[in-house]
């Protein structure tokens, strides 16, 4: 049967090289990538191979030497920094490796952020719901200092989810963290894919992780290559009250 759902990312022929001195060293090599809208996508390979470039590149984030970017419909290169920036506060979350948070901020603040930044009404009332969906509803008060690695993971996850973005993007959150905790982190992501349809495209080493997405892509010398999918069982606890 044909999957008629739309592509939300197109990219076409990206390359992209950062100068080291006089020298150019070539980070991705004619790039060619579709995701469709809800699906969810890890891209796993070596250090140094160019997986969280391809995060940046698809965040608008960094711009490509070569190639075009289409997400949801929209070409990045078409538009300014402002463009970009408006882009990603409708329509994209980042999840970091490292959370990110303002120290001087409680979580409930630190994840309505991105509303606020927008004008949009009833911030802090949606950043709440947020937290209770991750988990938070008892610490949403605390600062990041007050948190443990795990926890301000979840504010960051909360505050890249808070504006419901159609596209989710993870650059190793799990990667900070202890055993139990990325376990419970991983879930989480998975939890909320189901439940908002938020396409999620992840980077990560950790290959039993990637199994469990739809599709795993790795990179290799610049250049993208699918990789089959022996899909892992899954979990399917609801999300925490």
């Amino acid at each position: 049967m044909t999957d008629n759902t739309p592509h939300l990312i197109e990219s076409d022929g990206l390359s992209m090289h950062y100068l080291v001195g006089q020298r150019q060293v070539p980070v991705l090599r004619d790039v060619t990538l579709r995701i469709r809208a809800g699906t969810r996508v890890a891209i796993a390979g070596p250090s140094g191979s160019g997986k969280t470039s391809l995060l940046l590149l698809l965040s608008g984030l960094e711009r490509p030497a070569a190639g075009r970017i289409r997400i949801d419909g929209i070409d990045l290169g078409g538009l300014d920094s402002d463009g970009l920036a408006d882009l990603r506060r409708e329509r994209i979350g980042i999840v970091f490796q490292s959370f990110h948070l303002l120290p001087s901020l409680s979580a409930l603040d630190n994840a309505a952020l991105p509303l606020q930044m927008s004008g949009a009404s009833g911030a802090r009332d949606m950043a709440a719901d947020m937290l209770r969906r991750v988990g938070l509803g008892d610490r949403m008060h605390h600062r990041p200092s007050q948190l443990s690695g795990g926890e301000q993971q979840r504010v960051a996850i909360a505050r890249a989810l808070v504006h419901r973005p159609r596209l989710l993007l993870a650059d190793e959150p799990t990667g900070n963290l202890d055993d139990q905790t990325a376990e419970s982190v991983r879930e989480l992501l998975f939890s909320l894919n189901r439940e908002l349809g938020t396409t999620l495209v992840l980077v990560t080493h950790d290959m039993d992780f990637a199994a469990r997405c739809d599709r795993v892509l790795r990179l290799h010398d610049g250049a993208l290559h699918e990789t089959p999918v022996t899909r892992q069982p899954e979990t399917l606890d609801a999300l925490p009250a």
